[in-house]
């Protein structure tokens, strides 16, 4: 997450540190080290306190005291209640920060949790993403910035402006699902051609993010354009309850129709508790009835 971060335009990592923000600690690009490093942390958490923005990346463990992840002697756990508690607000970027992610999946040796359920009573704004779109990042600090408060959330914590909608809404590729052409093997004719990956596995209807509008690399390209479907990464326990990665969504009956995606590209489907709108189907059926209905009432 902090890679994206790095490769964020509009503005630049550069000009957000050197012109925008204050960024009084951040391992990766602070030049302090050591105990000068964490005294910074501290100096930043006494002076001001209730002022700042925390910004967290990575899940935090739990089991026997959050002795499986440490930094200057303390572990995270630790660390996060302290920075956490005086911050004015935290920002949780990445799946694993936001939910655990693919640490806190089973069997969770570690006892990995996100921010949200590590440091309970705080305000957590969660960007879940692997990796986290950095202009999302960005666009909630300059949120805050411009109003005095954080933007409007979800039940799972995340700002609507990003997370609002499902990837299906807004996919390139939604016509071709519309219109019932699958791509049914890797590297086939439909494939090149770029139809719907559905059937390989997509999870783009059971996804909220904004990955088709914004795209990763200012802007350059996302999974889904590139030929490969969503895992449905931004969604909590993504990995448990969205793998197999290539096994696609089940099919549900809806409206009482029994016909499936399989045989004209429309249908209910369901997947880690999401379910995604069905289009034109109940119109489609109604003009199959129709004639039955007129023929019987002649």
């Amino acid at each position: 997450d902090t890679e994206a971060l790095l490769r964020s335009a509009n503005p630049t990592v550069a000009e957000i540190v050197l012109d925008i923000l204050s960024v009084d600690y951040h391992e990766t690009i602070m030049a302090a080290a050591g105990h000068q490093a964490e005294g910074a942390l501290d100096k930043t958490i006494t002076d001001f306190n209730g002022k700042y923005i925390c910004v967290i990346e990575g899940s935090i463990s739990m089991k026997d005291g959050g002795i499986y992840g440490t930094t200057g002697g303390k572990t995270h756990l630790e660390r996060a209640r302290q920075v956490c508690g005086g911050a004015l607000a935290t920002i949780a970027v990445g799946t694993c920060a936001s939910y655990g992610g693919i640490a806190a999946a089973v069997p969770n040796p570690t006892g990995a949790v996100g921010v949200r359920d590590a440091v309970p009573g705080t305000t957590v704004i969660n960007l879940p993403g692997c990796p986290v779109n950095a202009d999302n990042l960005t666009a909630t600090i300059v949120h805050y910035l411009v109003f005095g408060k954080i933007p409007a959330l979800d039940s799972h914590g995340r700002p609507l402006f990003a997370y609002g909608k499902r990837i299906h809404d807004n996919c390139e590729r939604r016509p071709h699902f519309d219109a019932g052409q699958y791509v049914e093997h890797w590297g086939d004719d439909a494939h090149r051609k770029g139809f719907c990956l559905y059937k390989m596995g997509c999870k783009g209807p059971a996804t909220f993010h904004n990955c088709p509008t914004q795209r990763y690399n200012e802007k350059t390209s996302w999974p889904i354009a590139a030929g490969h479907p969503c895992a449905g990464c931004s969604e909590p326990q993504f990995w448990d309850t969205m793998s197999p990665m290539y096994r696609r969504l089940p099919n549900v009956p809806g409206f009482g129709i029994e016909h499936t995606a399989d045989k004209i590209g429309l249908g209910l489907v369901a997947g880690a508790g999401a379910a995604f709108a069905v289009h034109g189907v109940l119109n489609a059926l109604r003009k199959d009835k129709e004639p039955a209905e007129e023929n019987k009432e002649g």
